[in-house]
């Protein structure tokens, strides 16, 4: 309940003001930069097996980099000290134990893929983003039905081949990754409650045909 209520709490922070969104996005670019390069270097059978290209992120961050910052943005960003924990955390299990990458790929993919929709739509309705623009990386268009492929990509994850303290190892990383991810959040400047505010007015001006 804590990481639950730190997490949402932190969303509402990225989606408080463009700038505080964009440092958001630059952050998940980073982390996805690293996490999608361990996932080509590996050789682990259990990773490959659920390294899907329909969930690859990249590309679209990229897309939403360039809207935020202008075709030059590589030249203008670098990684929050956040961030730099989420990174280097990433390239320590690829190096050590690439196994656990399975846990990275389970609490980033499948909670992009399972929230992405939402927050994409929050995103854009709080911060008023034009046509949809600057929130690719909530856009899953290569996956059609969201529950087949969670429900397909969870019967694979049941099936690798894992012992149980290598389970364990797997959950207890997940949890990691979901405080690293909630560190990102927590460096942001925004205020919750104002992206509350705006999300309320713009959905309702949407709804009334307000601009």
């Amino acid at each position: 309940m804590a990481q639950n209520s730190a997490f949402v709490s932190g969303f509402f922070k990225g989606i408080a003001t463009k700038t505080a969104f964009s440092k958001l996005v630059t952050s998940l670019y980073f982390v996805y930069s690293t996490m999608e390069q361990a996932f080509d270097q590996t050789n682990n059978g259990s990773v490959k097996s659920l390294d899907d290209p329909e969930l690859r992120r990249v590309p679209s961050l990229e897309k939403d980099m360039e809207y935020f910052y202008g075709y030059n943005w590589k030249t203008l960003v670098s990684e929050s000290p956040a961030t730099r924990l989420y990174v280097a955390r990433v390239k320590e299990v690829a190096e050590k134990e690439p196994y656990l990458l399975v846990a990275h790929q389970y609490t980033r993919y499948l909670g992009d893929l399972f929230g992405g929709q939402m927050m994409g739509g929050m995103a854009i309705r709080s911060l008023g983003l034009e046509a949809k623009q600057g929130v690719a990386f909530y856009n899953f268009d290569e996956i059609p039905s969201t529950f087949d492929f969670i429900t397909s990509w969870y019967e694979r994850l049941n099936k690798l081949e894992l012992t149980e303290e290598q389970r364990q190892a797997i959950v207890d990383e997940a949890n990691l990754v979901f405080d690293l991810n909630i560190g990102i959040l927590e460096e942001l400047d925004g205020s919750p409650l104002r992206a509350m505010f705006l999300l309320t007015v713009n959905t309702l001006k949407l709804k009334f045909g307000v601009k």
